[in-house]
């Protein structure tokens, strides 16, 4: 069985804050609706938008303009929208209802703006240009994420069938940062507490890949998280592990010391 991606026509959304909810110390629930949101389309774990973020003391966003070939830089001299990549928590068509999570980290816009974000806010919202749709038959998933990629991880959990054999590891800084991530898999799942090393410093989740024995059967292997930590991971399951180039993803969230990181740019190693 094979991986596919199904494409979605992109449009700007400007939705509303409904409401927001503290799941962990860091960690704020930011709940999105509006007549925009009809026609939202997901399908898949690691969905994604990019949220279109006003600028501090602005009640609406600059919002991006679409042309034939996608996104269209704004005429010289014109503000330029602040974009920044989320994954879709969940969508609930029926309540016209779209969560996105969002970590409370540094003094960036995405983090400044959910850490004051309030009911009737307004937020732009543009995507999921598609779906990777990962075949959630095979015998077994080894998942695993920081912080930023939790959202994805439980949809990961939420999606797979009982009979799939899960082991998952989720890095976070401390218990106080655990959550609740029901799966009706058979799911095995490791919190790691970093204990006072910073984001993108430990080697909690590698150590922990490191340590996997190859299930039976076959299988698909799904990690996020800062880029750099990943790349021992990305080796591992390519090389010892023993999985082949398309039953591996691994994803960098985010990378220390750059902004705005371009998840979909090609990485350097196959």
């Amino acid at each position: 069985m094979s991986v596919t991606i199904v494409e979605y026509p992109l449009k700007p959304r400007l939705l509303e804050v409904s409401r927001v909810q503290r799941i962990t110390p860091t960690t704020v629930r930011v709940t999105l609706t509006g007549a925009d949101l009809e026609g939202f389309q997901e399908a898949a774990p690691a969905d994604h938008v990019k949220l279109c973020l006003p600028e501090p003391g602005a009640a609406l966003p600059v919002m991006p303009t679409l042309g034939p070939d996608g996104l269209e830089p704004p005429p010289p001299g014109s503000p330029r929208p602040i974009l920044r990549d989320y994954t879709v928590r969940d969508y609930r068509a029926a309540e016209n209802e779209l969560d996105v999570d969002m970590v409370l980290h540094g003094h960036g816009p995405a983090a400044t703006w959910a850490g004051r974000a309030t009911p009737g806010d307004r937020v732009g919202v543009l995507g999921p240009r598609g779906s990777v749709m990962v075949p959630l038959v095979l015998d077994w998933y080894l998942l695993g994420a920081d912080e930023t990629a939790i959202p994805a991880l439980a949809r990961w959990l939420k999606l797979l069938p009982a009979t799939a054999k899960v082991i998952a590891f989720a890095e976070v800084a401390d218990a106080r940062e655990e959550q609740d991530l029901p799966s009706a898999a058979d799911v095995s799942l490791t919190w790691l507490h970093r204990d006072g090393v910073a984001a993108g410093e430990s080697d909690v989740l590698v150590r922990a890949f490191l340590g996997v024995t190859r299930p039976a059967g076959e299988g698909f292997a799904w990690v996020a998280g800062e880029a750099g930590t990943l790349v021992p991971i990305r080796r591992h399951l390519r090389g010892d592990f023993g999985l082949p180039k398309d039953r591996v993803d691994v994803d960098g969230y985010w990378k220390r010391g750059i902004v705005n990181l371009d998840h979909h740019e090609q990485d350097d190693e196959d």
